[in-house]
């Protein structure tokens, strides 16, 4: 019910009051008492004066079910919300639920992620407090040879949000890195269980740096975070529902073709290794060009010496000759 009230707080731009409260849910104004002021203790400041109701004042930056589930616009995305303090991995627990039946849209979040991971196996930190580490669990109906698509579906989401909290510009390093002024500040790592023509279902991991104020020094030269560089506490609440709403309409229009075309411009136009020097380090045989933007299908166009050549996300890497991007 703290979830309920939140929304109907939210809902009304003055006070409401704790009578309408027990009708809308049909509890004791006891109840209610009880409610707001566990929502109180949970850091919401709320005001509670005689003859008028409740009204909200500010929220804090927390994560939790009751958060999550009172902002919540989608239509499906988020249509179950599982939520701990505390998780090894937001895509791990994921493909544990889908496991035992999780539905479709479930929404994973945890608010300190302590074995989270990347492509290729890397570690990706998630403090407590300081990042999002959240994941999708999807079933599509889709040809599993189009599912690797999801993670540049997923990129642009990530983007738009975090251009509508922020107002920074942000860009994509193909096929799934988050930058802001040549730096990571999130990623995003899909995982699919399948068989040979029928995905059983598919997990979208997502991470990003948001207050988070310092890294170690290894990685201080090509990671950043939302606060570094606005300057500004962004609510990461608010950010993940964001996201959810624009990973929800290009999803949708993903499902229509099962390709990028309908993004292929918008894509590139987020890019920001398009147009620049980059080394592929194919393990085969590593080689240098000059990516152009994607396919349909989200491959990264490269003009080499020689030729144009067409890389494929999986466990392919692409560098900046001169840096990270």
């Amino acid at each position: 019910m703290k979830a309920e009230i939140l929304a109907a707080l939210r809902e009304s731009d003055g006070y409401v009051s704790g009578q309408d409260l027990c009708e809308k849910f049909g509890v004791s104004r006891t109840a209610i008492w009880k409610a707001v002021n566990q929502l109180k203790q949970a850091g919401y400041e709320i005001e509670a004066v005689q003859n008028r109701g409740y009204h909200i004042v500010s929220t804090p930056d927390i994560l939790s079910e009751n958060e999550l589930r009172s902002i919540r616009k989608t239509q499906w995305l988020g249509n179950i919300i599982y939520y701990e303090p505390v998780m090894g991995s937001t895509n791990t627990k994921a493909m544990k639920l889908a496991e035992e039946g999780a539905p479709h849209g479930a929404l994973i979040v945890t608010d300190k992620q302590e074995s989270g991971r990347g492509r290729r196996g890397r570690k990706w930190e998630t403090p407590a407090g300081k990042a999002i580490a959240m994941s999708f669990l999807l079933r599509p109906e889709i040809n599993p040879n189009n599912a690797s698509m999801l993670t540049l579906v997923a990129a642009m989401a990530v983007t738009r949000g975090i251009e509508d909290a922020t107002r920074l510009k942000v860009g994509i390093k193909w096929p799934n890195d988050i930058v802001i002024n040549s730096k990571k500040v999130g990623g995003i790592l899909t995982e699919m269980s399948a068989q040979i023509d029928f995905v059983n279902h598919i997990v979208v991991g997502i991470g990003i740096n948001v207050q988070v104020e310092s890294f170690p020094e290894e990685l201080s030269d090509m990671a950043t975070s939302i606060y570094k560089e606005s300057g500004q506490k962004v609510n990461r609440a608010a950010l993940i529902e964001r996201i959810c709403e624009y990973f929800e309409a290009y999803y949708d229009i993903f499902l229509k073709t099962e390709d990028l075309t309908a993004i292929v411009k918008q894509y590139d136009a987020y890019m920001v290794n398009r147009n620049q020097a980059v080394r592929v380090l194919d393990p085969k045989e590593p080689y240098e060009g000059q990516a152009r933007g994607i396919t349909a299908r989200g491959e990264l166009l490269v003009d080499t010496w020689e030729s144009r050549r067409l890389v494929s996300a999986g466990e392919v890497s692409v560098r900046g000759i001169y840096g990270y991007v």
